[in-house]
């Protein structure tokens, strides 16, 4: 399959009640259609994907804008898969990073989480004063980040929320950050584990702010000529991208080039030094961090491909512009959602069981077929009240490891047989010398032989140099107590001659006193 880098949105009616949004994936290089995901009106945060991966097919979900109703789809039909109701009509919503939880703010300030495979609502607290406006995931998934109406950031523990033990304990934030003045209106978390991952969020009080989770400290605020609604980060997080509703989007750089002292230059980051650290995106000195691209529309969305080349814009009219980040070039817009607004961006590989657009190493014909070959990531109804009887129980619709002759290994390039996998497996674990022939293991044994007979050798003249250094010594000794004998003095010890050679040569042991 040849990988392909599409561009998935989300649209809504400018004006309420005009018509249905939809869910709509397009060919990122030629801006063509692929496939529509009709019947779903979603507000911005309102809708979340996770893509096919391992086996299992991806799905997409949307929170309605006029109902407390979750749109379900899967990337094999074009219809609702199922439809969800909800305790209450959504602000927001998220789904971590393996579409295992499912998280959603209230305008009343409270957040729902449930379990995706099982629909059991293991929490519901009241995290805020006001609405919840964006709810976003770590990248491990061990983190729910919300931002609301009252300018607050709370970071709050999966593993706590879901604990058995705690069900009846108001949840408490993990740490908050509340240096916004000012409702917060994006949040985008960085690449990396928690602890050990930072993350950017943006208000209405025209600024970006940059947190570290690890010390939970503020490192850097940006501050910008305009309100800021939408942010994005690169992957390598060399530099981020903020949207204003007037239609000006900034690049801000997080390294700069400067002259070193001793000559050449040298790359340094920019910012860290605190709540005292504020860059002013507007102000002259800083106009080589941060470039300006004028859209002259309103924002509502912004995505960076993955190949970090290409920024994608969208528009409260309908459009998507596609810039090239390095030369702030516009490559080409996609126009085919007129009349409707852009509620959320994002690029991925086009997905193997997408509709009309089946992969031919699947060897598979239809969208029916592809069902056996990639089962969809199971979305059970979600429960509308807490519930410990069902969180007892647990059952879950889990997928197990795919057997050796299931239609999915069925067809693949290459097969590794039983006799060669044996064959490999003996030459690894198998010492060099037992794969020679005879004739080598003759040779072998002679080699072997020869350096026994260089060991004995060498032994030998080991013996000779010993015997020769004993023979010394004893010599010596002899020599100095017969001295002391015609001196007249007292020996210190006495020597007695001891015949130790076969071959009729003497040699004297000295005996010590006791």
């Amino acid at each position: 399959m040849v990988l392909q880098e599409t561009v998935w949105c989300a649209t809504a009616p400018q004006q309420s009640g005009s018509g249905q949004g939809a869910f709509v994936l397009h060919d990122l290089q030629a801006g063509t259609t692929l496939a529509t995901f009709r019947q779903t009106t979603s507000a911005r945060h309102c809708s979340a994907f996770i893509q096919t991966a391992n086996g299992q097919g991806g799905i997409m979900i949307g929170a309605q804008m006029d109902k407390s109703i979750l749109n379900v789809y899967n990337f094999q039909r074009d219809q609702i898969a199922s439809k969800i109701v909800l305790p209450e009509k959504l602000s927001c919503l998220a789904l971590d990073p393996g579409a295992n939880y499912c998280a959603g703010g209230t305008a009343q300030g409270r957040i729902y989480l449930w379990e995706v495979a099982s629909g059991i609502l293991y929490n519901a607290w009241d995290a805020h004063y006001r609405q919840v406006n964006v709810l976003k995931f770590t990248s491990d998934g061990i983190m729910l980040i919300s931002g609301s109406e009252d300018s607050g950031v709370g970071v709050w523990s999966i593993p706590r929320l879901v604990d058995d033990e705690l069900q009846n304990e108001l949840p408490l934030p993990q740490f908050t950050f509340s240096d916004h003045t000012l409702p917060i209106t994006d949040i985008f978390c960085g690449v990396g584990l928690f602890p050990k991952c930072r993350v950017l969020t943006s208000s209405l009080d025209h600024t970006v702010k940059l947190w570290d989770l690890a010390t939970q400290s503020l490192l850097t605020t940006f501050h910008f000529p305009k309100p800021i609604c939408c942010i994005v980060w690169d992957v390598s997080e060399r530099m981020f991208f903020a949207a204003s509703p007037d239609g000006s989007v900034h690049q801000v750089n997080l390294f700069r080039e400067r002259d070193h002292k001793h000559g050449g230059k040298v790359i340094e980051a920019i910012g860290g030094t605190g709540t005292a650290d504020i860059i002013r995106v507007d102000d002259a000195e800083n106009v080589a961090k941060t470039r300006l691209i004028a859209v002259d529309q309103p924002v509502t969305a912004l995505a960076i491909s993955i190949t970090t080349s290409l920024l994608l814009v969208g528009t409260a009219t309908g459009l998507i512009h596609v810039y090239d980040i390095a030369s702030h070039q516009l490559l080409r817009s996609i126009s085919a959602h007129k009349g409707m607004s852009i509620t959320l961006l994002a690029t991925m590989l086009k997905p193997p069981d997408l509709i009309g657009h089946i992969s031919l190493s699947l060897n598979v014909a239809s969208s029916a077929e592809a069902k056996d070959v990639i089962p969809v990531k199971p979305v059970a109804p979600f429960q509308r009240m807490r519930d410990p009887k069902s969180r007892e129980s647990h059952e879950v619709t889990m997928m197990l490891p795919v057997q050796d002759k299931t239609p999915y290994n069925a067809g693949v390039e290459y097969e590794y047989p039983e006799t060669e996998f044996r064959t490999d497996y003996a030459f690894f674990v198998r010492p060099a010398e037992q794969e020679s022939s005879g004739l080598s293991s003759s040779a072998r044994v002679a080699e072997l032989e020869e350096e026994v007979q260089q060991l004995r050798e060498q032994l030998s003249r080991a013996k000779g140099v010993n015997d020769a250094m004993w023979e010394a010594v004893v010599q010596k000794l002899l020599s100095q107590g017969k001295q002391k004998e015609l001196n007249g003095e007292k020996p210190d010890a006495e020597y007695v001659s001891l015949s130790t050679d076969t071959g009729g040569s003497d040699r004297s042991r000295k005996r010590v006193r006791k």
